[in-house]
């Protein structure tokens, strides 16, 4: 177990199950573990421009101060909120919220440095993120953090400052000052793929497809991309969900790899995690219950995995 996460064990509380079923979840596990799982949500780089409502809930950083308890998608505002809820409601997780106007630190003081969780989740980032802040995501990930990415097409920049979510990451992946030499295996593609549901790969033992939130059978796209696979770079990466047709290093929608003593999962759309709750005006789409994919098992289960939960 890494530092960063041997000091969580330490430090967690144990929490209480609240017994509550997550709106779109397929299955919410007991709380069993004595140790709580901190995941940070960002909204520091523009996640809620133009269309977007990547959020869990307006109430930043802790959501808790909308409602302490939530029951239902509603109680927390944000597109997102389905995600948040359903961790909530296991007692497992500690859930917080990035601002606007917030940085990205590693082993500083701040109350939301990444030391402080074991996961992180970047929905659609709009904005690039700075050297230091490409720097402590890197060595929070090498020291056994969790980092969920999630892009979206190729130009879909949001807040119109010249750059999109797959730039951004694909900056992150190759320009961090820590490991420029394509640490995790993959990249994202610079593709728009209007209207798909990708298909979940056959492997009854891999933790995401089949974990604690239920099993996996697919996903949907809806304006998304896909990401490059390249093993040679790091044999850890793995592509769990596929484009029809695809397999290999091509085609993967859904890709899973290990960077240090830490983990990522990177999704292609903004979409299936959508829970069509945010707020007033913007076009959403209930990606979180879509019958064309299982992805709150997704979602929740990819967590699970990047938390080491």
């Amino acid at each position: 177990m890494s530092r960063l996460r041997t000091a969580a064990a330490l430090l967690a509380a144990a929490l209480v199950t609240v017994g509550l079923t997550a709106p779109g979840a397929p299955v919410t596990p007991a709380a069993s573990a004595a140790e709580t799982h901190r995941v940070l949500f960002d909204n520091s780089k523009a996640e809620t421009a133009g269309n977007a409502d990547w959020i869990i809930s307006t109430a930043q950083p802790d959501p808790l101060a909308q409602n302490p308890a939530p029951t239902t998608d509603k109680n927390w505002t944000g597109a997102l909120s389905s995600w948040g809820i359903a961790l909530q409601q296991t007692g497992e997780y500690s859930l917080k919220t990035l601002p606007p106007g917030g940085t990205f630190t590693f082993g500083t003081d701040a109350p939301l440095d990444l030391a402080n969780f074991d996961t992180v989740v970047i929905p659609e980032p709009n904005i690039r993120f700075s050297a230091d802040e490409k720097a402590a995501l890197m060595h929070f990930v090498q020291e056994g953090g969790g980092l969920f990415v999630i892009v979206d097409h190729t130009m879909s920049d949001r807040n119109n400052d010249g750059i999109d979510s797959p730039a951004i990451i694909n900056d992150l992946f190759t320009n961090n000052g820590v490991d420029n030499t394509d640490p995790f295996g993959f990249s994202v593609d610079l593709a728009n793929i209007p209207n798909e549901n990708p298909r979940a790969v056959d492997d009854p033992a891999d933790p995401v497809l089949h974990g604690p939130f239920g099993t996996v059978t697919g996903s949907i796209i809806r304006a998304g991309t896909t990401f490059t696979l390249d093993p040679a770079d790091n044999p850890e990466v793995k592509g769990i969900v596929y484009r029809p047709g695809f397999s290999g290093n091509t085609g993967a929608f859904f890709v899973t790899s290990t960077f240090g003593d830490g983990r990522i999962a990177a999704w292609g759309d903004s979409s299936p995690p959508d829970d069509d709750t945010g707020q007033p005006n913007n076009n959403l789409h209930d990606g979180w219950n879509d019958p064309a994919g299982t992805n709150a098992a997704l979602a929740l289960n990819a967590t699970a995995w990047l938390s080491e939960a």
